[in-house]
């Protein structure tokens, strides 16, 4: 049935049962239920089913509902952020497909708020063209909340095997020269997120002489708490394919520049700052090397915890298109890629704007904005 609460968490039925019952089975351990609704209501005691985080909270007793009303569930209890409009990803790779992994070993991480790691690794060679299919990540068990995301960049071709040593401190006065020879994301991953695979027609090109040789990986450990004696070893399982797909895959990021200038008040129940990837930039870059644009096939929406809702727009001959990709219930710990139900091509020319909204009621000093 149909029910709802109120700010009490009495369980209230709702007059109107907009919720159906498709079926239902139980045995010994299990009971399921499944059922519909419309996306959209027009109750008022329904939320509405949108392209945003969803937070599914759920609750059960042992025993069934009796005329008195509902059984208090007492710890049977949770809840698990969805995004119930995301597209399935479909899962065509073969289990035996080759893979090489890229971790850190044993980095001690410091008893700080916040820490930016950078290691260099050496992609495995290859004597021909690949495809990476999909990206993985290796968190270290029990390190899901200290891991706060990973970003993968391409460095200089021109590096040789001695940078591969050590890691360091990334953005540090003494951190390797070799490091800054590495701008280009190639792929990221933040906290909550599983593993992303690329659409059937398109893989990250390994194996020729453009190809990353040499990758930088950053790793943002969150650590509020000032834990000491952290040891990490966690990274990023990138499984690959001889079986060459139509496209190569390439990221472009789009957003607010990390700098000092970029801070939130205290106090404020909302704060929004724009980041404009403006039509000259986009002319810039794309226009010799793509002059018949990219397309886009999934995003990657990131925040911090005082990020509340992102809205990725886009325009085009200075008309605003449908939103490029959006959350309104952003979660902090529920970052995950957005496949887009049909590619969006963007062309030289056109601008974006990454529209952040924050909430600061809680704090009493300054944000300062991080990558």
């Amino acid at each position: 049935q149909d029910y709802f609460t109120d700010e009490n968490r009495v369980l209230k039925k709702d007059p109107q049962q907009d919720y159906h019952l498709e079926y239902a089975m139980e045995n010994s351990t299990h009971t399921i239920l499944a059922f519909s609704r419309e996306l959209h209501t027009c109750d008022t005691n329904d939320k509405s089913i949108t392209e945003s985080t969803v937070r599914v909270i759920w609750a059960y007793h042992h025993k069934d509902m009796g005329e008195a009303g509902q059984n208090y569930h007492g710890s049977n209890r949770g809840t698990k952020s969805l995004r119930l409009l995301n597209p399935e990803k479909e899962e065509v790779l073969s289990a035996s497909l080759p893979y090489f992994d890229l971790t850190n070993k044993d980095v001690p991480v410091p008893d700080k708020d916040t820490t930016y790691w950078c290691q260099m690794f050496k992609i495995p060679v290859q004597h021909e063209k690949h495809h990476v299919t999909k990206v993985e990540p290796l968190i270290q068990k029990g390190h899901e909340n200290l891991v706060h995301h990973i970003l993968l960049y391409q460095c200089s071709s021109n590096l040789n095997d001695s940078v591969l040593d050590y890691g360091h401190e990334c953005y540090h006065p003494n951190m390797p020269d070799s490091f800054l020879t590495c701008e280009t994301v190639i792929f990221a991953w933040a906290i909550g997120g599983e593993g992303f695979t690329y659409p059937p027609h398109v893989g990250l090109s390994i194996g020729t002489a453009a190809d990353p040789q040499f990758v930088l990986m950053e790793v943002h450990y969150d650590n509020p708490s000032y834990t000491e004696g952290l040891i990490d070893n966690s990274g990023l399982r990138l499984i690959y394919t001889p079986v060459i797909r139509k496209y190569d895959a390439g990221v472009i990021e789009a957003g607010l520049w990390v700098s000092l200038f970029h801070n939130i008040p205290p106090g404020m129940p909302e704060f929004v700052s724009e980041g404009h990837c403006t039509l000259e930039c986009l002319e810039e870059a794309l226009g010799a090397e793509r002059p018949a644009g990219i397309h886009v096939f999934a995003v990657l929406l990131h925040a911090h915890l005082a990020g509340r809702a992102i809205r990725m727009r886009h325009f085009h001959n200075g008309e605003e298109q449908k939103l490029l990709a959006y959350d309104d219930e952003f979660d902090f710990n529920f970052q995950e890629f957005q496949y887009l139900k049909e590619e969006r091509t963007i062309l030289p020319g056109d601008n974006l704007i990454t529209e952040c909204h924050y909430s600061t009621v809680d704090r009493i000093r300054m944000t300062w904005v991080r990558k």
